[in-house]
């Protein structure tokens, strides 16, 4: 797409890659504003079924781009604030992506890079890879949505504590503390992220759509709110087509086969919703 970000396909996994290897791929407003389009993008491509963000051997980011916040006329605080809410458009277009969204971490996720990596849906990380915060050794506090994520992946006072010490944790720690879904040798993460894409795309993309919104909503409503809300889903699962397929692959006794091609008719409505 782009000199800073390139999207690529692997059958119906889409690969989103940071090309930006000489500056670690550190966020600047070049590489975010069309990382925050490139992902709304795969979010209406009904032929896409997973989504892999990935960076360099060396890193998967450094975080925001601080020379440019540094060197910025306006001063830090405004330059801060505008990379930020670019930062936190690419965040949300990962959180809203009804796709499962994998990140693909080799060397460091620092900074913001970490904050991206913890938006994603899964982490595959390298033995060798690492992630830190590092907001507050450099005197700020959290952004790219750090604060949202991290106390839900670990609780409330393991979040404070990675935050307050801004210590890196390395592969075999973020598997244990829960910040990572799978560690494999160096030369396997980018291979091991789509296998998993691979695998999450054989199965109900529409479900797990359905399924991530309810446990997103499920931080802000009640039990009898939650309910009701699992209740429209589920009906709406069961009248889908990966419903329908599903029901019936049970009833016959058979395992379901949800990666059809929509046809034609069915891909203009789905582009048409979205």
């Amino acid at each position: 797409m782009t000199r800073r970000l390139r999207i690529e396909r692997a059958g119906d996994v889409a690969i989103v890659r940071f090309c930006r290897p000489d500056a670690r791929n550190a966020m600047d407003a070049e590489l975010l504003a069309p990382l925050a389009n490139g992902v709304d993008r795969l979010a209406k491509d009904v032929e896409v079924r997973a989504v892999v963000l990935t960076g360099s051997q060396t890193a998967f980011s450094a975080g925001g781009d601080l020379a440019s916040i540094s060197s910025d006329p306006r001063g830090p605080a405004v330059a801060v604030r505008d990379l930020a809410a670019k930062l936190h458009r690419a965040v949300i277009a990962v959180r809203r992506m009804p796709k499962p969204v994998i990140a693909a971490i080799a060397g460091v996720a620092a900074g913001a890079g970490m904050s991206l990596a913890l938006a994603c849906d899964f982490r595959v990380m390298a033995r060798s890879a690492r992630m830190v915060l590092a907001y507050g050794s450099r005197g700020l506090s959290v952004d790219g949505g750090a604060s949202f994520s991290l106390p839900r992946l670990v609780g409330l006072a393991r979040a404070l504590e990675i935050v307050a010490f801004d210590e890196p944790i390395g592969a075999e720690r973020a598997l244990s503390l829960g910040l990572a879904t799978r560690v494999v040798d160096d030369d396997r993460v980018l291979d091991e992220a789509l296998a998993l894409a691979a695998e999450l795309a054989e199965r109900s993309v529409h479900a797990f759509g359905m399924t991530k919104c309810l446990l997103a909503d499920s931080f802000r409503t009640n039990l009898e709110e939650q309910l009701e809300l699992e209740e429209e889903a589920l009906a709406s699962s069961a009248a889908h087509l990966d419903g329908v397929e599903g029901l019936s692959a049970f009833r016959e006794k058979r395992r379901p086969v949800f990666r059809r091609k929509l046809a034609a008719s069915a891909r203009r409505k789905a582009v048409r919703r979205a």
